[in-house]
């Protein structure tokens, strides 16, 4: 039986539970479980024409730690912009995207992007001369009834990477001035159809050779003033020093906006030579140092991440200095792609909690040990808690799992029998602990150690205890 979930915003506080305060990053579902988002940037189309995905490339994604999809929307195929109209055959793709996502506990946002019109003339759309703000929401409203009443579906990203180009106006007064009253007239309206669904919102994406700190998003200095928001910034980081200072501005942003921050987009993307070249300034080995600073930072702030693009190569664009670039995860030229740039998605696949009976107060995985820290303040009450471990990829020689040093339990790949115990205390049941093959989960259908702070570790191995 499907159980309806809607989420809810983290409420924006810390909690004092002795050494460690509860994170504020994250959301919450119905059950009041606690959520960290993870997955990937879905496309309908590249240059090449429209993508096609079956029920195996979700499973892949599943075992690849996913439980969030944002499907990029083309508004030439929702709109009455110049060049687009509304298709209903594009309506029942996004169907079926978001019926494979159900089918997978894959919750789905929606993010407009405003490609497919004839054009789209930023600096014309902000003064809004011809009612494009109500065309806009027009499309939007589309989705809106469509998925009202879809528990599956998030939430909206509703403005992907606004921009200034040649307008005469500072960023700041142009997100004062322009942005954040759209934003506003946006959530309203959407709230109007569908009040519990969240509103995803970004910052001016800056022009060419505009950068701060190596960031090209404007800083959004002014609140929202509305419920059921979402901050979701993109991160295109490449230079490891600037990493924690640009998260460190997004989440002073998001304690301004009272909004958690989920990463809308993130990973620098891979030139055509790096596929071949291990060393250097465009190797492998860079990248993976890159995308695994970036991943640190985002643990220890608890915010949840979506990568671009789950795609194959079948195209790449040639902006950067570097030479031809995709952000594609897979190098084979289909349009799904299978062949995994496994320099970048196993750092994209590490394992993380992503839904907790409790409150998640700080996690990490240290990629050179392995190693999974959790550590949390259980609650039974709010149902069972999922982590995702990939152990096909992170753990082939086994792993164990260890709870305040006084529960072990280990999985030995070799056997194939589930998970087999160690030590348990009395009162515990080891066989609330369920290992998932297929989708590479531990799921806890109740914790040992109830309305206690926690301290979880998975470490590679069968210990020798």
């Amino acid at each position: 039986m499907l159980v309806k979930v809607r989420l809810i915003l983290l409420v924006f506080v810390f909690s004092t539970v002795h050494s460690f305060s509860q994170i504020k990053h994250g959301l919450r579902d119905e059950l009041g479980r606690h959520i960290i988002p993870r997955g990937f940037v879905i496309n309908t189309n590249d240059h090449k024409g429209e993508v096609f995905f079956n029920s195996d490339d979700y499973v892949r994604q599943v075992r690849m730690g996913a439980n969030t999809q944002v499907v990029r929307l083309e508004l030439g195929k929702l709109s009455n912009f110049p060049g687009g109209k509304l298709e209903p055959n594009y309506l029942k793709k996004l169907d079926s995207l978001v019926a494979l996502g159900r089918h997978s506990d894959i919750k789905t946002v929606f993010k407009m992007t405003v490609y497919g019109v004839d054009k789209f003339v930023w600096e014309e759309f902000w003064q809004n001369k011809k009612n494009e703000y109500q065309t806009y929401m027009d499309a939007w409203k589309v989705i809106w009834n469509r998925y009202a009443n879809e528990p599956y579906v998030l939430g909206y990203d509703v403005v992907n990477e606004p921009r200034k180009l040649s307008m005469d106006i500072s960023y700041e007064d142009l997100t004062n001035k322009y942005l954040i009253p759209l934003y506003q007239k946006i959530i309203d309206e959407s709230q109007k159809i569908n009040p519990d669904k969240m509103i995803l919102f970004q910052s001016i994406f800056m022009n060419k050779g505009e950068k701060i700190d190596n960031n090209q998003y404007s800083e959004i200095t002014a609140p929202i003033n509305r419920k059921n928001i979402i901050f979701a910034p993109h991160i295109y980081q490449n230079d490891i020093s600037f990493i924690k200072r640009n998260m460190d501005r997004f989440d002073k942003e998001s304690d301004m906006l009272k909004a958690p921050i989920l990463i809308g987009e993130w990973g620098f993307p891979t030139f055509a030579t790096t596929d071949t070249i291990i060393e250097g300034n465009l190797g492998q080995l860079k990248y993976r140092e890159l995308y695994i600073r970036t991943a640190e930072v985002f643990d220890r702030m608890g915010v949840g991440s979506i990568k671009a693009w789950f795609l194959g190569n079948r195209t790449m664009q040639n902006f950067l200095p570097g030479g031809p670039s995709t952000w594609s995860i897979f190098s084979d030229k289909t349009d799904a792609g299978t062949v995994e740039r496994k320099y970048i998605t196993d750092v994209i696949s590490r394992p993380f909690p992503q839904t907790i009976a409790g409150d998640i107060q700080s996690f990490l995985f240290n990629h050179a040990t392995r190693t999974l820290n959790l550590n949390i303040k259980t609650d039974n009450s709010k149902g069972a808690s999922k982590i995702f471990i990939g152990a096909n990829r992170h753990y082939p020689d086994g792993f164990s799992i260890i709870i305040n040093d006084d529960f072990v339990m280990y999985y030995n790949p070799l056997k194939k029998v589930g998970l087999e115990i160690y030590k348990a205390p009395e009162g515990s049941n080891p066989s609330d602990f369920i290992w998932d093959e297929n989708s590479q989960k531990l799921i806890i259908l109740k914790w040992p150690f109830n309305q206690e702070e926690v301290n979880l570790k998975i470490l590679p191995g069968i210990r020798n205890y």
